[in-house]
């Protein structure tokens, strides 16, 4: 595992008395009143690479003792910004800053920086205590320090009963620990994890990230992951980057990005979501058929404005009686395509009546799709999934006719092209505490 090492230990000492604020720092205002200091912050980078632009001003921060997961398929620039902030990248634009401190122009081991890397590159002919204790060594520290500090290490990552042990006696998970305890043995101010997961088992992925984040938290030194995984970034973010194309899409916490997605990209890159094409109207949204109240949903738009209602398989809910709980909003009928079962759910593929409106003649039909049948059947088809309780307690067959209502949902802009896509940022935390 390769290790970007943290910043001598004079400087590290100068930020924990307190760094001056970056000028134009917009950190909420401490006890005394002084303005705080984000952990870590990067402001308006932007990056190319041969003529290919990979990062266009992105901007966030990371706050002390939080972990930040920027999340993104492959090719959206996680892996850059990181690169960029451990000082293994320069930026064509931008500026990185350190508790306040600007350190985009510094070399990497003047940061106060650790990089763990998804490869593992432990000294094969080195036991556990002396990789841990190794950096330590090499930098002069006494003998008993070095063996408090390994000790501590040792206890804080569970690996005391392992210390005599070689690399090649452990698991990956074991040596994933190995690694990040030798990273905090110099005390870094900010620890970066690219991809850290990505080379394990699933079940030793999901342990494993469950123990680095409590980890975490005990050490209270801040994190960014990235990742590609939706499911990792939920469980070990208190903030989520969604990143797409070198852009940063949203920034929220993990329950903010799921539940209330800004952009298409956003819903339908972090878990599954469906998507209805419609019209303002009034307080409604219009699709097909329907006339959706939707309430401050629409507020932020123009009576006539295409728009796209979303909304996650789980928010839906089906009656064969037509009968919905209270708070469902009711969304139109339809039949029962498929049915499958996958184990703590159902998931089921609904089509909608949602064609109302007769098209021109030589016009195509509103909404013409192909739902595993030989003909093709008007109607718009969505995925449903129902936990085990409600599904042994309702069944459902295929065939079914059911009337369908919505718990939650959001309505999105309809870009006709992928260009017109909003290009700012959107930090819903910003967003609620910003004043009227």
């Amino acid at each position: 595992m390769r290790l970007t090492e943290v910043m001598p230990e004079e400087a590290a000492d100068k930020q924990r008395d307190g760094g001056a604020t970056a000028a134009g720092g917009d950190g909420a205002s401490g006890p005394q009143g002084a303005p705080s200091v984000a952990a870590a912050s990067v402001r308006g980078l932007s990056k190319s690479f041969k003529g290919t632009r990979v990062l266009e001003d992105v901007s966030f921060e990371v706050a002390e003792g939080e972990a930040l997961v920027l999340l993104g398929a492959s090719g959206s620039g996680k892996t850059t910004i990181l690169r960029i902030i451990a000082g293994l990248e320069r930026p064509d634009a931008g500026r990185v800053f350190i508790h306040g401190r600007d350190v985009t122009d510094l070399p990497a081991r003047e940061r106060g920086v650790g990089v763990i890397f998804q490869s593992y590159a432990l000294f094969p002919r080195m036991t556990v205590e002396h990789n841990v204790g190794y950096g330590l060594s090499i930098r002069g520290r006494k003998r008993r320090e070095i063996r408090a500090e390994v000790e501590r290490l040792l206890e804080l990552v569970r690996l005391k009963d392992h210390r005599k042990k070689y690399p090649s006696q452990l698991s990956g998970g074991q040596q994933q620990r190995v690694a990040i305890a030798r990273t905090l043995a110099y005390q870094p101010q900010v620890l970066l994890f690219d991809e850290p997961f990505g080379a394990l088992d699933a079940q030793t992925r999901v342990r494993l990230r469950r123990e680095i984040r409590g980890l975490l938290r005990e050490v209270n030194v801040p994190a960014v992951f990235i990742t590609h995984d939706q499911e990792e970034a939920l469980e070990l973010g208190d903030r989520i980057a969604v990143l797409h194309a070198g852009h940063l899409e949203q920034v929220g916490t993990p329950v903010e990005v799921y539940n209330r997605p800004e952009t298409e990209y956003v819903a339908t890159f972090l878990g599954a979501a469906n998507l209805l094409l419609g019209v303002v109207a009034g307080e409604r949204v219009e699709t097909g058929t329907v006339a959706l109240e939707a309430g401050e949903e629409v507020a932020r738009f123009r009576s006539g404005q295409p728009v796209k209602l979303v909304f996650r398989p789980e928010d839906a809910h089906l009656s064969l009686t037509g009968a919905l709980p209270e708070g469902c909003r009711r969304l139109t009928n339809g039949v029962v395509e498929e049915k499958h079962f996958v184990g703590a759910y159902e998931r089921l593929t609904v089509r909608l009546d949602l064609v109302a409106r007769r098209p021109q003649e030589g016009e195509p039909p509103l909404y013409s799709v192909t739902v595993n049948t030989p003909e093709k059947r008007l109607g718009v088809p969505v995925f449903v999934t129902r936990p085990k309780p409600e599904a042994n307690a309702a069944p459902l067959q295929v065939g079914d006719r059911v009337a369908v209502g919505l718990t939650s949902f959001r309505v999105l802009p309809n870009f006709a092209l992928s260009s017109e896509r909003a290009s700012r940022v959107v930090d819903t935390e910003k967003a609620v505490n910003r004043p009227s």
